[in-house]
């Protein structure tokens, strides 16, 4: 079985998009662009900007790549494979030199990694002591990918997703955003309630911590909703598995099974709320000058779209808009087109803003990275 899976995904994709991509088809504002900045990049995850405008991948496979400023006679920038055989390495971050990469059942990193792209150390664990294991000792199968990133303390946040659509699970460190020392040391649960973070991001405005949440599925087309989520300080509870954010009429939206086990006193309420099964992933704060004015300093959301609505919805970039006191305003699309006619060619799943202000795009459908630039 796992050899079939295999070749399922290594193969598969490549059999699918080998032909180009219909990038005309993607809709964004006036003197916006968007072009294939790297390509294959097979199951394409996470972004993480090293030096000397490196760009690392994580995938939902067992690589992870580096893609390299040098671009080819084609104008797409060549990739290089710093890892193999490793177990769905989601997670990628750059800290110090080195990079940390998140397997679903460690941390480890490549030290000194710039140095050595094309013959990379072998690298050095960072923690195995990330939640796996559900009750009866079962591997964990949902929402097992882990997300990691450098906080500007320094420290490494890791989120954890629950192992289920609702439950309570055993091991408490499931459903949270965790954070420790460089080293793995100092291990702790940051936020807690969190059904599935895929992307986390801080204000460059107010330094606060803000993190994406995938609600839950089975509850109808247009409800519960996705979130974004605002964690200031230490110790927050977001309302996993008891409540999925609020209705049209400001009540908590109760959980079938588990509302009736506790108050809805003490928890979080989204910062703000999506559609339903948008599947927001990854986060990031514009922090580039490319772009116009008003994009600077708001939030960009990847949408990676649905699979539990009887009609798509997703497979999108958003933008947030954030007034003088950092409260959403607005919440507009930014690209569209990857899906039409509930027949869908790509998926966003996370955005890096590089040093020219450009803003990057990893796509696991469709197994590429775009670039987004402005210009008039």
């Amino acid at each position: 079985m796992r050899i079939l899976a295999a070749v399922f995904v290594f193969i598969f994709p490549s059999l699918i998009f080998a032909k180009e991509l219909p990038l005309q088809t993607l809709k964004l504002p006036p003197g916006f662009a968007i072009n294939l900045y790297a390509s294959p990049v097979n199951d394409a995850r996470g972004l993480a900007l090293g030096d000397k405008g490196v760009v690392f991948v994580g995938t939902k496979a067992d690589k992870v790549y580096a893609i390299l400023p040098e671009q080819d006679a084609n104008g797409l920038h060549k990739v290089v494979t710093i890892a193999s055989g490793l177990n769905q390495p989601n997670g990628v971050a750059f800290y110090k030199g080195a990079l940390y990469v998140a397997e679903i059942d460690r941390i480890i990193k490549y030290p000194d990694i710039i140095q050595h792209l094309t013959d990379p150390p072998k690298p050095e664990l960072v923690t195995k002591d990330v939640p796996v294991k559900v009750a009866g000792g079962r591997y964990q199968t949902q929402h097992a990918w882990k997300t990691i990133a450098f906080s500007p303390n320094g420290k490494l946040y890791m989120a954890v997703g629950v192992p289920c659509d609702a439950c309570l699970p055993e091991d408490k460190r499931f459903g949270t955003i965790m954070r420790m020392q460089p080293d793995g040391s100092n291990r702790e649960i940051y936020a807690s309630g969190v059904r599935n973070s895929v992307g986390f991001a801080w204000d460059p405005v107010a330094d606060k911590f803000w993190f994406t949440d995938n609600g839950r599925d089975w509850m109808g087309d247009n409800r519960p909703p996705d979130k974004l989520e605002y964690a200031p300080v230490k110790g927050l509870f977001f309302g996993f598995p008891y409540y999925h954010g609020l209705d049209q009429n400001g009540k908590p939206i109760s959980d079938p099974k588990f509302g009736k086990l506790r108050s809805p006193d003490g928890i979080t309420w989204p910062i703000y709320q999506l559609p339903a099964h948008v599947a927001v992933l990854g986060m990031t704060f514009y922090t580039g000058k490319m772009f116009p004015a008003a994009y600077h300093n708001q939030i960009i959301l990847a949408e990676h779209g649905s699979w539990n609505s009887s009609k798509k919805v997703g497979y999108r970039l958003t933008i947030i808009t954030l007034n003088k006191q950092r409260q959403p305003i607005s919440y507009q699309p930014f690209v569209t087109g990857w899906e039409k006619d509930e027949s869908a060619w790509g998926r966003p799943v996370a955005t890096l803003v590089m040093p020219d202000g450009s803003l990057l795009v990893s796509d696991d459908y469709a197994g590429v990275i775009y670039r987004i630039t402005y210009g008039k």
